[in-house]
């Protein structure tokens, strides 16, 4: 067997061995006598200090040289052999198989396989299956693959509160009632079933997911929390507080039972956990399902559930916002968004990768987006631009779509306080850098067909061919600019402050930036309609927040990075990477 061979076969086996010495005994070799020899030496050597032992021992009346003792060296005057003696026993002078390390030692290098190999490590001896059911091993395999922190016996139930863990059992004919513990009783449960039946088969749902709801979008976080495995919407904080923390909603959970299996519970709606379940569609993408829709209905019906939505999603009621679209769009996104009731498909998708950049590091950021409230991007760098990814949207641009794309190269200086005030002059400059790259992209585009048309005419004369090659490199020059100095010195912080009449849903914004360059941004009709990329002004104000000023809608977003600790999220390479995002604008097109 492969496994044994490579777990308990130290060396070459005693039978292998004698096999070689009985060869090299056929043929004349006299290098087996001088190995046996040297092994009756030590033997005899080892016999002798033992027997110097069992003498001590004698002396003391505790035993002698054949009194059975089988190991021998320095005591550390408890009758205990010191292990560090370098004579140990009186048999062979070294380990034969794996199997004859201590349990202890073998504790320590069980617990350092993955888990999903010790399964067939208990295969092996029933030595290694005995050992194999030492919590200490599954316990570090629970933190080290999984990040469960504390201990079992002592961990709370993150997530759940006080009403979720007991129910009132009534009895009908007797008017009182006993509370019953909900969940299962966590005393008697070891760290090989958590990873057996619950961390090891969910494995694949950990980490973040963007469900497929519409044009809307949003980011799931699905992490291991205390004894569960827990599905939590991040939502944005309430608008226009854009440096608030994300809210928390669980959309569901995994635990187990005392019959070793894990359950599945929804815990949307406002009547507590029910009965859920999770189905792989396949790789990168899952869905859920609520078999109990039920519990998700109010009392007051539609219209008390609305209530609540707003309350929760808005902080405020219906009566408190006087706009009418975005009274329009707050319903619009209630009707939509409720159809689903939890029963949803979730596509994987990962944080950008760190990348050495003294611009600011890439993450996921909260965003004003006017009427439509506050919206989460992925902010990401690609060679020469920075990229803003819509996780969350709305009926005109939706989840998916690029709604910012920055030019690193172009760098914009901003005049005095008094010329930032002036709409008119922060376009000049903006738009003029626009057209600057307008013109840059027609000429790009006249040079390539230039080039398929020589490379098509196969009539062409070799001098026509190299002009069209001058003229390409030329192009490349002028229109591929090296990145600007100052993305890679340590910018000065300069005085910024708002144009007058460009609208900002947040009235408290930084009042110094670093850098400011052009970029375009997203806008669209209703159901995305007539999409097209607008200039506008990115403005670095910090490591946590950046701004964008779209001058066409004469407004400004104000950005703020989520801090939250985002765990099995991080993209394996930048390859994979970028195919998500160029599958998650397929999703919303």
């Amino acid at each position: 067997m492969a496994v044994c061979a490579r777990l308990c076969g130290v060396g070459q086996s005693r039978r292998c061995r004698r096999r070689q010495r009985q060869n090299q005994r056929d043929q004349g070799s006299d290098s087996d006598m001088d190995e046996e020899e040297e092994e009756r030496i030590v033997g005899q050597k080892q016999g002798d200090v033992g027997g110097r032992a069992g003498g001590a021992g004698d002396a003391g009346g505790a035993g002698g040289p054949d009194s059975g003792a089988d190991t021998a060296g320095p005591s550390d005057g408890s009758g205990h052999v010191n292990r560090g003696g370098c004579l140990r026993s009186t048999g062979p002078a070294h380990l034969q198989s794996l199997a004859d390390l201590p349990p202890e030692l073998l504790v320590e290098i069980f617990s350092l396989l993955p888990g999903t190999a010790l399964p067939n490590v208990a295969l092996v001896c029933k030595k290694f299956k005995q050992i194999l059911s030492t919590e200490t091993i599954w316990r570090r395999r629970c933190m080290e693959e999984f990040g469960m922190k504390d201990d079992l016996r002592k961990m709370e139930v993150g997530g759940v509160s006080s009403q979720d863990l007991y129910v009132k059992r009534v009895n009908p004919r007797v008017k009182s009632g006993r509370f019953m513990k909900l969940l299962p009783d966590y005393e008697h449960m070891d760290y090989k079933d958590v990873y057996t039946h619950l961390l090891h088969p969910y494995r694949h749902i950990l980490g973040l997911w963007q469900p497929d709801i519409g044009p809307y979008g949003g980011l799931l976080n699905v992490v291991v929390d205390g004894l569960f495995i827990i599905g939590w919407m991040y939502l944005p904080p309430h608008d226009p507080r854009v440096e608030d923390p994300m809210r928390r909603r669980p959309l569901f959970r995994i635990h187990m039972w005392e019959s070793k299996k894990a359950t599945v519970e929804c815990m949307y709606g406002h009547k507590g956990p029910h009965k859920g379940d999770i189905q792989t569609v396949k790789k990168d993408e899952f869905s859920t399902k609520c078999n109990q829709t039920d519990h998700h209905r109010m009392p007051g019906g539609r219209q008390e559930e609305f209530r609540t939505w707003l309350e929760e999603e808005w902080g405020r009621t219906l009566e408190e916002i006087f706009h009418e679209h975005m009274q329009e769009l707050i319903l619009m996104k209630f009707i939509y968004t409720s159809q689903y009731d939890n029963c949803l498909t979730y596509r994987r998708i990962y944080l950008p990768p760190v990348m050495p950049s003294l611009l600011l590091q890439p993450g996921l950021f909260k965003g004003t987006y006017g009427s439509h409230g506050l919206e989460i991007v992925m902010l990401s760098f690609h060679e020469a631009s920075a990229r803003a990814t819509k996780l969350t949207g709305d009926p005109n641009v939706p989840a998916g779509q690029l709604t910012l794309d920055v030019d690193l190269n172009r760098a914009v200086v901003l005049p005095d306080l008094e010329q930032q005030r002036n709409i008119e002059e922060l376009s000049r400059l903006v738009l003029g850098v626009h057209k600057e790259v307008q013109r840059e992209a027609e000429k790009r585009a006249m040079v390539t067909s230039a080039v398929r048309g020589a490379a098509e005419g196969a009539c062409g004369s070799d001098g026509a061919a190299e002009g069209v090659e001058a003229d390409w490199g030329a192009c490349s020059d002028s229109c591929q600019p090296g990145p600007s100095n100052s993305t890679t010195n340590h910018p000065e912080e300069q005085p910024f402050v708002l144009p007058l009449g460009v609208t900002a849903r947040n009235e408290v914004y930084p009042r110094t930036c670093r850098q400011c360059f052009y970029g375009t941004g997203l806008i669209a009709g209703h159901g995305f309609t007539s999409p097209e990329r607008t200039p506008g002004l990115f403005v670095l104000f910090d490591q946590d927040r950046f701004g964008f000023i779209w001058l066409e809608l004469k407004s400004f977003s104000l950005y703020s990075r989520l801090t939250d600790h985002l765990a099995h999220a991080h993209a394996p390479n930048m390859e994979r990477f970028e195919a998500m995002l160029r599958n998650m604008q397929s999703w919303t097109s």
